[in-house]
């Protein structure tokens, strides 16, 4: 019962929500998401962590950096996730999906690794790849 309450609490933010539509088009890093979603990483993190206990998505990790994609393991969280987001208007993250794309081209245009906001050098990033396909 516990498992099926933390899947729903995940799906009830607008952040999350908004994350789990970035993560659709492929693995992105922590720092992608961060600019895109134009939030502070601490504040992310914690959006991350939600999704991941309810078991909606995998990270790995890569340096000091995490990567995150859904999580496709489990069919019932799968369809669940399908579900939700195909209900969700693209204009809900036009602006995110903007600022992701505009992010991953410096990041190409600078070596993949760039300077974030707060200074902390940015990671280098398997992401670009799934951004030019579904960008």
């Amino acid at each position: 019962m516990n498992d099926l309450l933390n899947i729903f609490k995940a799906l009830s933010d607008e952040t999350r929500i908004r994350i789990l539509k970035l993560l659709e088009a492929g693995e992105l890093c922590v720092c992608d998401i961060v600019a895109a979603l134009d939030m502070i990483q601490p504040k992310v993190s914690f959006h991350l962590c939600v999704l991941k206990e309810a078991g909606l998505l995998k990270d790995r990790k890569q340096g000091k950096w995490i990567h995150y994609r859904l999580d496709e393991s489990d069919i019932f969280r799968r369809f669940l996730i399908l579900s939700v987001l195909e209900r969700i208007s693209e204009s809900l993250i036009h602006e995110d999906k903007k600022r992701l794309k505009e992010f991953l081209k410096a990041k190409k245009v600078k070596g993949e690794i760039i300077t974030l906001k707060d200074k902390k050098s940015c990671c280098e990033s398997g992401a670009l790849s799934n951004e030019v396909k579904h960008g």
